[in-house]
This record gives structure tokens, C-alpha cells and sequence, in this order.
């Protein structure tokens, strides 16, 4: 089977293509246009594909050379993960996660019915819900985002849900599926891939870039939330788990469905739990500062993965902070400076 995937030099984007080609893929067409995705990453993917990877240097918003390079392979399907993700950022500059989102994504659902592409999996977020005060987090709950990046996550799902409608009245063959995941963490296994963002906003990474001198003492914004500890809870689910819950997605997708699952452990940490991890990994204490709380940030963010369990046998390998604190320093270690080293 043959695949496009967007996003590709990203961090989740580049696992999942790693685990495409795991799978037995006779080709994967990996696009970037790399504004925040890494070359290194492409590189590293190519010393594994034993020939099977393409690269293309392109913005989804281009949509002349996207449409004919979807009628030149003709892929399978598509996995589209092309994004911006900084959620302060959306808020400062809403009109570029809109462009880039809602743009792309529009631009890439023209080029796939051209194409005759029948299948797409969608890597959403869980900042669709928003802050939700009813905890776990199911697909029933409320979609009320509260930030830009959100909001326009959102809007490709209902861009998404509507093609699927059309091409089902018309007869037309195409069905997709949107993944909406909790905190990413962790590194591949055996160092290959890893975590690259700049500015680092997430917070393993960082907090493994303050134990060893990389960047100040980090902000943990607020200690005075209902929680056993005061900080806030996360559900971080592993990096190579998310991509395999991608790639069972697409294995399971029928003609005309449109289905969406959250990914996560079920299960949340706390940010003092995160920096006892980190710590114990590194061997070293992290410098931290106590700032007030952030605006609209909820004590608890935790998902019910029970449909996606129950429909599609995903199950996550890591369900400790361990695995992905270890993989993510065994990666750092390796490239400091990520893969600029």
C-alpha cells in the first residue's frame, strides 16, 4: 500500500512514518514544507526505508504542485498531520493557524478527490474539548475549544465530517477518521527519531533541557490547584504508541465512516510527578520557579480511551511517565541540540 503523509518532519508526523514503513508499506510519500519539521528527521527516516520513502519540500497551501503530486502517486490514503501547534502563539496570531489549519486542510481535501484518494486519518487534538469540567474526557463531551488552535482543529474536523457526507451522496468512496490525543511524550526506542520544537513548549523536554543547563530554571505555574499536589494533571501518552493508534486507525477505516477517538492512558500526571520523574532519570535536581497559575489552564485533562480500546484493539505499550522520561532523555543525550546535532 502506498500513503502520503503530511507533516512528516514533525515529531508525531515522523514516528508515524516510521511506523508505516514497520508495517510493510510499499511506499510512503512524506511532505513537509519545513517551517518547524527537521531535514534530519527525513534523513533519519531514509536510513530505514530501504528505498520506500519520498520526500516533497511542500506547504499544503500550495495547491497546483499538492494537487498533481496527489495525481502523480495516487496514494492509498492520506495521514495529515501538517499543522501549527503552539496554543499561546495561536492566540497572538490566530489568522496564520487558520490559514495553516483550516487552509491546508481544505486545500488537501480538493487535491485528495481529484486524486481519487478514498481514505484519511486525521491527527486532531484533545484542545477541541477545551476545559472541561467533567472528568474522563469521552468523544460525547462537549467540543467548546478555547483558543485558536483549538478552534481550528475543530473546524477541519467539521470540514472532514462534511466531505465524508458529500462523497457518500455522491457515491464517491472516501471515509476518515480523527484522532483527538492527549500530551505526546517520549522518543522512539532505539534513539532514531525524537522531540525537536522551537521555542520547546513541552514540558518532559524541558524540564530535561533545565537538569542538564540547557535553558533557565522552568515556571511551574501554580501549586494551589484541587489536585493531591497542588499542580496540575496531564494525560501523556508515548509518542510511538500515538503513531501505532494512527496506523490501526487507517488499517480499520471503511467507505463512507467518519469516526473520531481520543488516545491517551487514561490516566494523568502532575506536573510535580513529571519533575520527579525527569529528576530520578537524569539523576540531578531541576531548577524551578513558582509562578501564579496561567489563565484558562484546568486542574485535570484526562481521556476515556475506551472506544478506541473496545473498536479498534489499540492498546498503549507505555502507561507510566518511565518509558517516555527514559526515551526522551536517551534522545537528548544523543542530540543536544536536536537535530542540528
Amino acid at each position: 500500500m502506498k500513503y502520503l503523509v503530511t507533516g512528516a518532519a514533525g515529531y508525531i508526523g515522523s514516528h508515524t512514518v516510521r511506523e508505516l514503513l514497520a508495517r510493510g508499506a510499499t511506499r510512503v510519500v512524506a511532505v513537509d514544507s519545513l517551517a518547524r519539521g527537521h531535514q534530519g528527521a527525513i534523513d533519519a527516516l531514509s536510513t530505514v526505508a530501504q528505498g520506500r520513502l519520498r520526500f516533497a519540500k511542500l506547504d499544503l497551501r500550495e495547491r497546483a504542485p499538492l494537487a498533481a503530486l496527489l495525481a502523480e502517486e495516487r496514494p492509498d490514503a492520506v495521514l495529515h498531520f501538517a499543522a501549527y501547534t503552539l496554543v499561546g502563539e495561536s492566540v497572538a496570531q490566530p489568522a496564520m493557524y487558520w490559514s495553516c489549519g483550516v487552509g491546508g486542510t481544505s486545500s488537501l481535501l480538493e487535491a485528495m478527490r481529484a486524486a481519487g484518494t478514498e481514505r484519511m486519518v486525521f491527527s486532531s487534538t484533545a484542545a477541541t474539548y477545551g476545559a472541561p469540567e467533567q472528568m474522563p474526557i469521552s468523544e460525547q463531551t462537549p467540543q467548546r475549544p478555547v483558543n485558536p488552535y483549538g478552534a481550528s482543529k475543530l473546524a477541519c474536523e467539521c470540514m472532514i465530517r462534511e466531505e465524508v457526507e458529500a462523497a457518500r451522496k455522491d457515491g464517491r468512496a472516501f471515509g476518515a477518521t480523527m484522532l483527538r490525543y492527549f500530551n505526546v511524550a517520549g522518543s522512539a526506542s532505539d534513539g532514531l527519531l525524537g522531540e525537536d520544537h522551537d521555542p520547546e513548549t513541552h514540558l518532559v523536554p524541558s524540564a530535561l533541557q533545565a537538569a542538564i543547563g540547557l535553558r533557565p530554571a522552568l515556571q511551574l505555574f501554580g501549586t494551589d490547584y484541587p489536585t493531591p499536589d497542588g499542580t496540575c494533571i496531564r494525560d501523556y501518552v508515548h509518542v510511538e504508541d500515538l503513531a501505532c493508534a494512527h496506523v490501526d486507525a487507517l488499517h480499520a477505516l471503511k467507505s463512507h465512516a467518519c469516526e473520531a477517538y481520543n488516545v491517551g492512558i487514561g490516566h494523568g500526571f502532575s506536573v510535580r510527578e513529571v519533575f520527579a520523574e525527569c529528576e530520578r532519570v537524569v539523576g540531578r535536581a531541576i531548577p524551578v520557579t513558582v509562578a501564579a497559575r496561567r489563565d484558562g489552564d484546568p486542574p485535570e485533562l484526562v481521556s476515556d480511551p475506551t472506544r478506541i480500546m473496545r473498536e479498534l484493539k489499540w492498546s498503549p505499550r507505555h502507561r507510566t511517565l518511565a518509558p517516555m522520561v527514559e526515551s526522551a532523555w536517551k534522545w537528548m543525550q544523543a542530540h543536544p541540540q536536536g537535530y542540528r546535532s
